[in-house]
């Protein structure tokens, strides 16, 4: 499960082959004790939760990255090693 981004304490990763459970493109965001899953197209939370702020901050990476992120999905569920994405500023 390689972590793809980190900023504000926020973790977020994206799994190898991750395309059974959800079936959708989708990220892994762990921040603290909370863990959520969010569907890359639409940044809708698919599963968990996350502080309203931090939820906030992550909606706003996603759309600043999501070419890349969809990019780096395709790798992922093909098994290809993902990309880094540069953090919130």
């Amino acid at each position: 499960m390689p972590t793809i981004s980190m900023f504000y304490g926020i973790i977020i990763r994206m799994y190898y082959f991750d395309n059974q459970q959800h079936h959708l493109p989708h990220i892994h965001v762990h921040f603290q004790g909370d863990e959520a899953i969010i569907e890359i197209p639409t940044g809708q939370l698919l599963q968990g939760k996350l502080p309203k702020p931090k939820q906030k901050l992550v909606d706003a990476w996603i759309e600043i990255h999501k070419d890349e992120l969809m990019a780096d999905w395709e790798l992922a569920v093909n098994g290809e090693s993902v990309f880094k994405i540069d953090p919130l500023k």
